[in-house]
């Protein structure tokens, strides 16, 4: 093959490859668990704007004055956030009174709000459920599975991402990275560990009509 002939193959193959990298991930329909963007630590969070909670009012992250958010994604049908349901509730008890706000922010779409307020009222929700159908906020914040905690400061700077503690079971749970992160943000300090892997079902990015249909 003469070496003019190497050189318009090897464009082409990267001209295909520059094809198929863009309609993989630029126009492609979203997937389950593939947010658009995502957060690092130390970068400031998105306001995810006015959205509705299970109280019968709106919220963005601007009406919250607390000095530490704990925002976690997570949606009720989800068997991971069940099992961790009364760890969060306890953590906005234990740390009420320290100034932290914990918020549950539902990016799934797929159950109505009836059913949010539903199980609001059921397990006695201390905390904020917050729907979010449009999945944007899930998207700005890079959020991949259901719970997915991020915590922020008082100037709503990402200190901590991840999971709440190590297992699903709490017999097993072992590792209590969010109530590490948040006692030693409390004392002036960062967090020993700042990033940890948040297990849980994936977020319904890809939900379609038919889907969301099967839960209504």
């Amino acid at each position: 093959m003469s070496r003019k002939a190497i050189c318009w193959s090897t464009l082409t193959i990267l001209a295909l490859a520059t094809l198929v990298i863009t309609t993989s991930y630029g126009d492609a329909p979203a997937r389950h668990g593939h947010p658009r963007e995502s957060l690092s630590i130390g970068d400031t969070a998105p306001d995810w704007g006015s959205l509705p909670a299970t109280d019968g009012n709106r919220y963005s992250m601007a009406d919250l004055d607390n000095q530490f958010l704990v925002v976690v994604f997570a949606c009720h049908h989800c068997p991971t956030v069940v099992a961790y349901e009364d760890r969060i509730k306890q953590i906005q008890a234990d740390y009420e009174d320290q100034d932290v706000r914990v918020v549950a922010l539902n990016p799934n779409g797929i159950y109505p709000m009836s059913r949010m307020q539903e199980r609001a009222e059921e397990k006695e929700y201390n905390f904020l459920y917050i729907m979010d159908e449009s999945k944007e906020s899930g998207h700005r914040f890079g959020a991949r599975n259901t719970p997915h905690v991020f915590v922020l400061d008082e100037d709503r700077v990402v200190r901590y991402m991840g999971g709440i503690d190590n297992s699903p079971n709490e017999a097993n749970a072992h590792q209590h990275h969010l109530r590490d992160a948040l006692d030693a943000l409390l004392e002036g300090q960062d967090p020993p560990v700042a990033e940890t892997r948040a297990l849980g079902c994936t977020v319904k990015y890809g939900c379609t009509e038919a889907y969301r249909a099967r839960y209504l």
